[in-house]
């Protein structure tokens, strides 16, 4: 998989440990465009708690480290809940702070992926342009047309071998992002687990890109002008089954599910307060507990699915070295983004991405054709060998476009932070500190980076920063102004 693509759509999987929503929006809209990336990262990193959606491959600050060192194990119940493993009394929460040593550690992790990003993005788009100029494109075209005259199997043929050379002219920098998250102590996979991931990812995507590459053809021959339109409508439904199917058939390749009742039953018990005291209900059957652990030391939660499909999702490290408020004040904000119905929004936003998309992708293609079609020897856009023109067109739109996915990302993002601080107001006691506790302890383990400049905030960060989410959270306060809640009115 091409670097670029893998990093547009990393906002996921890495996904399965960054947050958005998991719907990452980017990577919908990466996913339905046939931007072959690892369906690891889609679905490996999950929107985790004030991390910055892994499309953009670098986290998003979260947390505070001196916490870290006080965090001890205990069991049994306190207070009418449950603990986790970790100490139910914290340090009071102020700012965002580290340490000097876990602070210049957090700095060089930060700094690494931040130089590595765009990096990725203009190696992705040399690697396209170099399959272009060196006709690799074409020569696996010419090679599935000698073997058959029937469509279907021309792209059997040239789609997985365009997709696995993609994937591995990316293989290095996936590599390097496994060192890295080794070196700084976020991952605990070995390298054959890894290696097997990578593979299982490579496998689905290689399965859904040459069905996409299929019918992305198919359009293009029978309408040559609208072709992008056809390709829009055709996109929306499948994008909305894969959304359905991810939890389903995607995730449990990767990471075991059980359900949170069956692993963690008082949890379970205080989160039905939470949920019966905003008037809404979410099904134990809903809830589920994700080992984590067997991977990663991050800490997550997230919203997936839809319909039939929809769920909350908590990884057992977040169970494991938060307190029970602090996971009452995680699953707050995830229960915001399952009761505003952000998946849904973010699948409206990714259609109009989508359209405009594929329109700069027509308009682009074909005046790319006209300037430098013969000497790359494409017949025209119905080639099968144009496909990396596409893509080359949708890598830049996508890197182009970031700030404002992210932009839209953080909007929900801040709602949900709203919604998490209102539905666990006077459920929990002191219930603004416990939430900056649950995002300093997260940023602690997760190495977030303690001061982004507002450029790379910009551009890519899907969630506020973590000082801005810690500033909120201890000054959100409607309650005391006689003001109402922007979203939870009937708690008091």
């Amino acid at each position: 998989m091409c670097c670029a693509t893998r990093e547009a759509e990393r906002l996921s999987l890495r996904a399965m440990r960054d947050r958005t929503l998991q719907i990452a929006v980017k990577r919908l809209v990466i996913v339905v465009l046939f931007l072959p990336a690892s369906v690891r990262a889609v679905s490996v990193w999950q929107p985790a708690l004030g991390r910055l959606a892994k499309f953009a491959a670098v986290p998003n600050p979260a947390g505070r480290a001196e916490n870290r060192a006080s965090q001890q194990p205990s069991a049994g119940t306190t207070t009418g809940a449950a603990t986790s493993g970790a100490a139910e009394t914290k340090p009071e929460v102020n700012t965002y702070t580290l340490p000097p040593e876990k602070y210049r550690r957090a700095v060089e992790f930060a700094r690494a992926r931040y130089r590595l990003y765009p990096i990725e993005v203009a190696y992705g788009i040399l690697v396209l342009w170099v399959i272009l100029h060196w006709r690799v494109a074409v020569r696996f075209r010419d090679w599935a047309e000698a073997r058959s005259s029937r469509r279907l199997l021309q792209a059997l043929i040239y789609a997985p071998l365009m997709l696995v050379t993609l994937g591995v002219l990316g293989l290095p920098s996936e590599i390097y992002r496994q060192w890295l998250e080794l070196k700084y102590q976020q991952s605990v996979e070995s390298w054959p687990s890894w290696a097997w991931d990578w593979t299982k990812g490579g496998l689905v995507s290689l399965i859904l890109g040459t069905f996409l590459v299929w019918i992305l053809y198919g359009i293009i021959r029978r309408s040559p002008r609208r072709w992008w339109f056809y390709l829009w409508l055709v996109s929306i439904p499948i994008m909305v089954l894969l959304v359905f199917l991810q939890p389903l058939l995607i995730d449990p390749l990767f990471f075991r599910f059980e359900p949170l009742a069956a692993k963690q039953p008082v949890l379970v018990g205080e989160i039905t307060k939470v949920v019966e005291r905003a008037g809404f209900h979410i099904p134990p059957q809903r809830m589920f507990e994700m080992n984590a652990s067997s991977k990663l030391n991050s800490l997550n939660a997230y919203v997936t699915g839809l319909g039939a499909s929809k769920r909350v999702v908590v990884w057992d490290t977040t169970i494991a070295k938060l307190t029970v408020p602090q996971t009452l004040a995680v699953f707050g904000h995830e229960m915001g983004h399952y009761v505003l119905g952000h998946i849904w929004q973010g699948i409206a936003f990714a259609v109009c991405v989508i359209l405009l998309f594929l329109y700069l992708g027509y308009r682009g293609m074909g005046w790319a054709l006209e300037h430098w079609g013969p000497s790359w020897g494409l017949r025209g856009a119905d080639d099968w060998a144009s496909l990396p023109v596409l893509l080359l067109f949708l890598s830049v739109f996508n890197f182009l476009g970031s700030p404002v996915f992210n932009a839209f990302s953080r909007h929900l993002e801040h709602q949900a932070d709203i919604y998490g601080l209102e539905v666990i107001h006077g459920l929990v006691p002191d219930a603004a500190q416990v939430a900056a506790q649950s995002f300093q302890v997260a940023g602690e383990v997760d190495l977030d980076d303690p001061d982004p400049s507002p450029l790379v905030e910009f551009w890519l960060f899907s969630h506020p920063s973590t000082k801005e989410r810690i500033d909120f959270a201890l000054h959100y306060d409607p309650w005391s102004k006689g003001l109402p809640p922007q979203f939870v009115r009937d708690v008091r």
